[in-house]
């Protein structure tokens, strides 16, 4: 099959005078309904006409031709649907949503689930990190854009209509919107992602490309019969028209600004500027010449990086008469501005959209924008805080609603800002380290300041550069990072089966259902396949079953679960003959510990929302048989305080007794009714999905759960703990687990009343006076310490040798550590150099110096070789341990040629 017979079937295109013609720039077929037009049009083919010369037949706000495109389609049978997330949570491969299509993957996409509408059309707001370090610099580059788009999901039986239709009303829009069809060129570009292809046209309107269509019919297969990009591809029965719009470039078209940044948040970078070091207007005629002329040579270079990036402002310098110094004081402060204003638009919809900055994840983008505008923030000397420009956005974009509100989002931008000056105070030490020990930076380090301790790359070049070290930032660097923490790990699992077996028929929806018959209908490695069975294998978090199998007389012990592809597979301790009838029994304590815990995770999640907002997310999650656990997304620690009140509040949601009951609902039935929140606990496949309700909470899960709250019992929290920045850790107990807990807490508070012999309600004060005394005996030996430590120095002292005028002490001094340490720093104190050793389960040493000319971490290089062993301090002052006690004379000898070649 030939892909080029797919864009000669559009016949919409032939029929209204387009004609198909090779580009001789690119090689690229494009259709033209202008019969003299030679290239494609497409940049770096041609150059942008639009800027100072806009294409459309009025101006549009951002609000108005979101509205206009929506509504066009509406009128065409188009059901307008409403905006997802940016965080893709209904995803479990990718973190943030980079398409409108991305809304229906991979479900919908698939033909697993009915799309929401169909046909639909939407504008969704999308983050795309790819080209992080061009945003700024080209004029037309985002993280954050909307798609406007409209998609029909085709079926063998049921086409909604394709590509003629779709190139009928690319066309029309454009019409409305005052373009001739002879200034619109269709550029034919294969497109591919994701397992899926298919051919597509590149609407191109005055050099600027401002629509994808793509037409997906193909899938990937070894023996396809299409080859995009060295992959092969056959037809699929499912084909989806897939469209893209985007708005932003719909209005930077519109206007015909010298950047898209001016023609959709001009007033965001209006205020940048009047608060920032930047001494010209943007407003400025030369200034809007040098930037135009920038976004137009942009436009046709492609990627500006190294020494592309040189070339163009070398060609903006001649063009203008001036020197690249001369217009780098223009274009560099310029493009901090539009990054910065790009990025807090950006940050608006992550957090707004309940992502919480971490070093991890979904968070680790948060954080990374966050960090690259404080930064840029600083370079600018910027008079407002990032929040200033968020909530301006937020102003600015009134239309849009967000699930956290503004005062938590300006909780988390300080928070995140004091972190930021924290790890810059930290962090400058730890570089200057690194240059004096390797004498070079390179890529990784630069990679591993950033992940591992938040130090952006170009503080470390500030660093290096002033030790005479250079360093470049590699091009892409932070799009690298981005990329490297775009998409979620998928962990293989190692397939056990070697046979293949119809899906198990599932009993355990009905968690109280303890005894079952089935039939064995496999046997593999130790492992029984039953055609029905009540036993819960681990997932979602959930340990499994246990219990036994009795059949023939026999019993065998079922001591672990779990699920392969829909199959239910038993690991068994003994031999199961296939065909044979069972009895299953499943151990009850342990499914109702485990029923108790799942239901209490669900009311803690409920709970943690309520109380701390809808920011929180769960992030892992272990229900065991002593105890459970729940991660979760929150960007401080808990007062014990708080920490009290949800626990009382989950266990209020017990006392309510209020019902848990589960229904199977089609997927896309239950996301519009209760919202992608649904996945708190990931993402189950299938066209039905379970959702289970227990209290107020409501999740898609396959869990066990009890029949009401008030069968979980009591709720006990044991912990709260901070695993990474951005997450928490709570660690807790339901029912029997719960009470075990406590009476384990009780024991310990009597063990500690008895050894003090007080009652307990008088064990805190007692505890504290015993603690105050403590201290202040611990002050007491200290002093005496130090006094014992000056007069042994004092009796060192006089052993003294001498080289120069320098005085040496090498002695063997049978003392603790701390003691040896203390009289070292007494005779450093008193002027003298030396070295101390003392068999202490094991041979230490402290080497000491009170002399400006003797590092101390000199002498212990020395001792560490004579002792075999090792240590390292500070200049006055170095502690090591050794396997062999060396001999005082030799250490001195030494400590003698060291000064010799010193001095």
């Amino acid at each position: 099959m030939s892909l080029e017979k797919e864009y000669l079937d559009i016949t919409y295109l032939t029929e209204n005078g387009f004609v198909r013609k090779k580009c001789p720039k690119c090689g690229k077929y494009f259709w033209t309904a202008d019969e003299s037009r030679e290239v494609c049009g497409d940049p770096p083919c041609d150059t942008y006409k639009f800027i100072g010369n806009p294409v459309f037949n009025r101006k549009f706000t951002l609000g108005e031709m979101r509205e206009y495109y929506l509504s066009f389609f509406e009128k065409r049978g188009h059901k307008r649907i409403e905006r997802y997330p940016v965080v893709a949570r209904w995803r479990d491969d990718i973190y943030l949503t980079i398409a409108s299509i991305a809304d229906f993957q991979p479900f919908v996409t698939a033909g697993v689930a009915p799309p929401p509408a169909n046909p639909l059309t939407i504008s969704q707001p999308c983050i795309r990190m790819d080209d992080l370090d061009s945003v700024g610099r080209t004029g037309r580059h985002l993280t954050l854009f909307e798609m406007m788009a409209h998609h029909a999901f085709n079926y063998p039986n049921e086409e909604i209509y394709w590509k003629n239709e779709t190139v009928k009303y690319c066309t029309e829009l454009l019409n409305e919107l005052g373009v001739r069809k002879e200034n619109i060129v269709y550029k034919e570009e294969p497109w591919a992602g994701g397992g899926n292809a298919g051919p597509c046209l590149e609407a191109i309107v005055g050099g600027l490309e401002v629509a994808t269509l793509v037409f997906m019919n193909l899938e990937e297969h070894p023996e396809g019969d299409i080859e995009i990009k060295g992959v092969r591809y056959r037809k699929m029965d499912n084909y989806i028209v897939d469209t893209g719009y985007g708005l932003e470039r719909f209005v930077w078209a519109s206007q015909g600004t010298p950047t898209v940044y001016d023609a959709i948040f001009g007033e965001v970078v209006d205020e940048i500027m009047a608060n920032s070091n930047i001494s010209f207007s943007k407003d400025d005629e030369k200034v809007r010449e040098i930037i135009a002329e920038s976004s137009k040579l942009a436009g046709v270079m492609g990627e500006l990086r190294g020494e592309r990036l040189l070339e163009l402002r070398k060609s903006i310098a001649d063009r203008f008469g001036i020197t690249v110094e001369e217009l780098e004081r223009i274009v560099v402060p310029l493009e901090k501005v539009y990054a910065l204003a790009d990025h807090t638009r950006a940050i608006l919809f992550m957090l707004g959209d309940a992502l919480v900055p971490s070093n991890a994840g979904s968070g680790y983008l948060a954080r990374l924008m966050i960090r690259r505008s404080l930064r840029m923030a600083e370079e600018l000397e910027l008079r407002l805080k990032l929040f200033d420009l968020v909530s301006l956005h937020r102003k600015l974009l009134k239309e849009f609603s967000f699930d956290v509100p503004m005062e938590t989002i300006q909780e988390i931008l300080e928070l995140e800002e004091r972190r930021y000056r924290d790890t810059m105070s930290k962090g400058l030490s730890l570089v200057e380290r690194t240059i004096e020990k390797k004498k070079r930076i390179e890529k990784e380090d630069l990679i591993e300041f950033y992940d591992s301790h938040g130090i952006p790359p170009e503080t470390v070049v500030e660093v290096a550069r002033s030790k005479n070290v250079e360093v470049e930032i590699p091009e892409d660097f932070y799009a690298e990072l981005a990329s490297r923490h775009s998409r979620a790990e998928r962990k293989e699992k190692e397939r056990i089966l070697e046979k293949e077996y119809p899906a198990t028929e599932k009993l355990y929806y009905n968690s109280k259902l303890l005894e079952f018959t089935a039939r064995v209908i496999g046997f593999e490695k130790g492992y029984v396949i039953l055609d029905r069975t009540a036993f819960y294998p681990e997932s979602g978090g959930q340990d499994n079953d246990t219990g036994f199998l009795e059949f023939d007389g026999r019993k065998v012990d079922v001591v672990d679960v779990i699920e392969e592809n829909g199959v239910v597979i038993h690991r068994v301790k003994g031999d199961v003959p296939v065909g044979a009838e069972v009895r299953g029994v499943v151990d009850r304590e342990r499914r109702f510990r485990h029923m108790r815990h799942h239901s209490a995770t669900h009311l803690l999640i409920h709970v943690l929302q309520k109380k701390l907002g809808k920011h929180v997310w769960q992030a892992g999650a272990r229900k065991e048989w002593d105890k459970a656990r729940l991660d979760v997304t929150h960007y401080k620690k808990l007062s014990e305080d708080e920490i009290r009140e949800i626990e009382l509040e989950v266990n209020r949601e017990i006392m309510a007794n209020k019902d848990i009951t589960w229904e199977f609902m089609d997927r896309i039935k239950a996301e519009q009714k209760y919202g992608f929140r649904l996945y708190q606990g990931g993402v189950p496949p299938g066209r039905e999905i379970r959702i289970v309700r227990v209290g107020d909470d409501v999740q898609a899960c396959g869990g066990t759960h009890c029949e009401k709250t008030g069968e979980i019992g009591v709720f006990k929290i044991l912990k709260v703990e901070s695993i990474q920045d951005g997450v928490l850790r709570f660690e807790y107990a339901a029912g029997e687990a719960a009470l075990e807990q406590i009476a384990k807490e009780e024991a310990l508070l009597r063990e500690a009343s008895s050894i003090l012999r007080v009652q307990p309600d008088i064990l805190p004060k007692t505890v504290q006076r015993f603690f105050d005394e403590w201290k202040e005996q611990k002050k007491t030996i200290e002093k005496l310490q130090e006094e014992i430590a000056g007069m042994r120095a004092e009796s060192l002292a006089e052993k003294a040798e001498e080289f120069e005028d320098v005085k040496i002490v090498v002695e063997v001094v049978n003392v603790s550590p701390d003691m040896l340490a203390k009289i070292g720093i007494q005779l450093a104190k008193n002027g003298y150099v030396g070295v101390l050793f003392s068999d202490y389960n094991g041979v230490k040493m402290v080497a000491f110096s009170g002399d400006e000319r003797v590092d101390a971490r000199d002498l212990i290089k020395i001792a560490g070789r004579l002792s075999k062993g090792g240590g390292g301090g500070r200049k006055d002052l170095a502690q090591g341990a050794g396997q062999i006690m060396p001999d005082a004379d030799e250490m001195m000898a030494e400590i003698f040629a060291y000064l010799r070649e010193r001095l």
